[in-house]
């Protein structure tokens, strides 16, 4: 299985690899790789069935993405590293983490969940997809994305993740779908060794709150901040207060 993938920033500084939301691609983070790339050899990438990478293979898992994102890692020479990661993206950090706690220095992890049930509705959204076509769900998943607000002042932001979103593989999305429809870490993830840092939106419907304050309160020492005005993709809407949340939190590194 090859990944899409593209190091930008300081070629020999610490490693920070970015993973993104299930139907998105390596642009979700076009608002933060200006200051992290001064800081880190930022290493983005799409997942499996996302952009220009293959199709993942089946059964499809969260710990699957993750084994899939160490073996580029292992090709790239990549050693140790720090990871954000915003929803399916930080649920493939939590399984890394798990998987290889040996090569994680620090955790962001945003917009996420150790477990988002019910299991009927992922299987329901794969189906339609497979379908339909991803236009079916389109305007009700980017609905979830950003608040009204944010919809009304950049309509053209919105309209441009629209267009991500519907240029996604009907198959790569469906089987990702499947991914987060197996994912259960909610007893595992007190395993957890990485420092890590918990972002939620505070008007996010798709992780609500009390999601980011379980994986919170279950990694041992993990911090949770909320940034007020941001629905799921916090990281796009709230920018400028998402990057520097995960800047303090990955400052150690930078010092390092």
């Amino acid at each position: 299985m090859s990944l899409e993938y593209r190091f930008q920033g300081r070629p020999g500084g610490h490693v920070l690899v970015l993973s993104n939301s299930l139907g998105t691609t390596q642009e979700l983070w076009d608002r933060q790789l200006p200051e992290l790339a001064e800081r880190f050899h930022v290493l983005t990438y799409d997942h499996p069935g996302h952009g220009a990478s293959d199709l993942p293979e089946r059964p499809c898992t969260v710990e699957a993405l993750a084994h899939g994102l160490l073996e580029l890692l292992d090709e790239l020479d990549v050693g140790r590293m720090s990871f954000c990661g915003v929803s399916l993206g930080g649920m493939v950090g939590m399984a890394l983490a798990l998987v290889a706690p040996e090569r994680l220095e620090r955790l962001a992890l945003s917009c996420t969940s150790a477990y988002l049930g019910p299991p009927e509705a992922w299987a329901h959204r794969a189906r339609t997809v497979r379908t339909d076509g991803i236009e079916a769900i389109a305007d009700t998943v980017v609905g979830r994305w950003f608040t009204p607000e944010f919809s009304r002042t950049e309509p053209e932001t919105v309209a441009r993740f629209r267009a991500m979103l519907a240029s996604t593989p009907p198959e790569g999305y469906a089987r990702c779908c499947e991914a987060v429809d197996a994912w259960d870490a909610r007893e595992r993830i007190s395993a957890i060794s990485a420092p890590a840092l918990v972002v939620a939106g505070a008007k996010d419907p798709a992780t609500p709150i009390e999601h980011a304050e379980l994986v919170a309160s279950r990694i041992p020492g993990a911090r949770l901040q909320t940034l007020e005005r941001a629905a799921h993709l916090a990281n796009v809407e709230q920018a400028e207060d998402f990057t520097q949340a995960v800047v303090e939190h990955l400052a150690q590194e930078v010092a390092a």
